[in-house]
């Protein structure tokens, strides 16, 4: 090795060592701001939601703001339609969901440009009243994996470093399939509901008292409150909470553990 070749070696560690620490920085800047937020977190779908009983010291929600779906080289935008209703003090995350083929049928080009548009959408929710986080609700098939990870390293890139960003993921991700690792977000919320045929291997794996392999997806516990949980749960962890109807008052009273008291 000559020593102009040492000299671009030297040259090359010095900034993949400036960019992994600033990725760690950015992640502790954001993690960090996730902790000052509420730790039972409401998913408010497209319906209509009054979710001003919650107290906004103890309870956040997670509102679907926008649905953008890939369409051969287009991105159709579809905003939220039906209204939210919050405490004013409330602490809200905007949720992007995606869907493409897997979805609707239609192939999708999965462009450079598709994921410029998905991130300046994205970036724009940031926007609304009150919100503190962003959250990405994407059942990514295998062979969009790339892409999706791409996306989420632009978005990173260009989120403030102090805005935690968040995306669901299919619980069977999280038992035993690895690709999760080394994506830039701060969470991966394993969503233990709805699984189909990894439903009862899946509830009995968790109920057995073993956890998530994938490190991601043990900060925080997506559930459905008509569904029966038989797992213990780690209470340090975040518990975001899906139902098939309106939410009410009357809900407080289903929440697992000690998460409602």
């Amino acid at each position: 090795m000559n020593v102009q070749t040492r000299q671009v070696s030297v040259a090359l560690l010095a900034l993949t060592v400036s960019v992994a620490a600033c990725s760690h920085k950015r992640a502790r800047k954001s993690q960090a701001a996730f902790d000052q937020l509420p730790h039972v977190f409401f998913w408010a779908w497209e319906r209509p939601e009054d979710l001003q009983f919650l107290d906004p010291q103890r309870f956040g929600v997670a509102f679907l703001a926008q649905t953008l779906t890939l369409e051969n080289e287009k991105v159709v935008l579809r905003p939220r339609r039906q209204p939210l209703h919050v405490n004013p003090q409330a602490k809200l995350i905007a949720v992007t969901r995606v869907e493409s083929q897997k979805v609707t049928g239609k192939r999708a080009a999965l462009s450079a440009e598709q994921r410029k548009q998905i991130t300046d959408l994205v970036l724009k929710t940031l926007s609304l009243d009150r919100v503190a986080a962003v959250q990405i609700d994407f059942d990514a098939a295998s062979t969009e994996r790339s892409f999706y990870s791409s996306l989420l390293n632009d978005l990173r890139a260009q989120l403030p470093q102090a805005v935690p960003l968040s995306i669901t993921a299919l619980a069977s991700f999280c038992i035993g399939d690895r690709w999760l690792d080394d994506l830039p977000v701060d969470e991966a919320v394993p969503m233990i509901f709805r699984m189909g045929a990894d439903d009862q291997p899946i509830k009995n794996t968790l109920a057995a008292g073993n956890d998530f392999r994938e490190p991601l997806c043990r900060h925080s516990y997506g559930i459905a409150l008509d569904e029966p949980f038989e797992m213990k749960f780690d209470e340090s962890r975040r518990l975001y909470l899906f139902a098939d109807h309106a939410w009410t008052q009357k809900d407080l009273a289903l929440l697992p553990g000690g998460y409602g008291k």
